[in-house]
C-alpha cells in the first residue's frame, strides 16, 4: 500500500516506521516542504520518500498528523477525496500540555469535524489515544499486543485499517461510529491515555 502522511512529527514518523518495516511505501510531507525531510527520509529507509502535502494527499491512506491548530492549512484545498481513508490522529488540543487547552465543538467530536474538511473521504479515528513513544514502540510485548482503539462511520474502511494495524502487531478494538467511539477516544473521553495490552 501506498500510504501518505500530513505532517512528519512524532506520531507521523513512528506510523511510517511500522509500515516502511512491513513492506509499505510512504509518502511523508509537511509545511515546510520535502526538503526539510531528507534526514528523516534517509533514517527511514529505500521504503520512504517525501513529497508536497498535494501528492501526499494523493496516496491510496492518507495519515492526518498535525497540531489542532493546523488542520484547515493542512487539508485546505486538496481535490475530493473519492472515497480514500484518511486515519485521524489528532487530538483537540488548542494549546499542549502541561498548560494544555483543548477546544470545545459542543456536540461535534474532533473527528466528526476533521470528516467535515474532508470531502469524500473515509475517516478513521486512530493513534490519538496513545502517547508517541507507545506509538514507536514495538507493539507486541511478553504479556501482549498494544491495544489501539478506532472509530470511524465506514465499516469497510475500518476493516481495513484493522487489518494493516494488525499485520504491524497491534490488537485493534473497533470501538464505533465517529459520534459515540470518536467521543469516547477524544481528550477528556474514557480512552484518552488508556495505554493497555491485549493478552493473545
Amino acid at each position: 500500500m501506498l500510504i501518505g502522511t500530513l505532517g512528519a512529527g512524532t506520531v507521523a514518523t513512528a506510523i511510517a516506521r511500522h509500515a516502511v518495516a512491513s513492506g509499505h511505501q510512504v509518502v511523508l510531507s509537511n509545511r515546510r516542504g520535502p526538503e526539510a525531510l531528507a534526514e528523516l527520509v534517509e533514517q527511514l529507509g529505500p521504503g520512504a520518500t517525501a513529497a508536497t502535502r498535494a501528492e501526499a494527499a494523493s496516496a491510496e491512506l492518507v495519515v492526518l498528523a498535525v497540531s489542532w491548530s493546523d488542520i484547515p492549512a493542512a487539508v485546505g484545498g486538496l481535490p475530493d477525496w473519492g472515497g480514500r481513508i484518511v486515519l485521524d490522529t489528532t487530538n483537540q488540543f488548542l494549546s499542549p500540555p502541561p498548560n494544555a487547552r483543548i477546544a470545545d465543538l459542543g456536540d461535534v467530536t474532533g473527528s466528526e469535524y476533521v470528516a467535515s474538511l474532508l470531502p469524500g473521504a473515509h475517516v478513521v479515528k486512530a493513534f490519538n489515544t496513545l502517547y508517541g513513544q507507545y506509538i514507536a514502540a514495538d507493539p507486541v510485548h511478553d504479556a501482549g499486543r498494544q491495544l489501539l482503539f478506532l472509530a470511524g462511520d465506514d465499516p469497510e474502511a475500518k476493516a481495513q485499517v484493522s487489518a494493516l494495524v494488525a499485520a504491524w502487531g497491534f490488537a485493534p478494538v473497533d470501538v464505533g461510529a465517529l459520534h459515540e467511539g470518536g467521543r469516547l477516544m477524544q481528550l477528556g473521553g474514557p480512552l484518552s491515555g488508556l495505554h493497555a495490552l491485549k493478552q493473545d
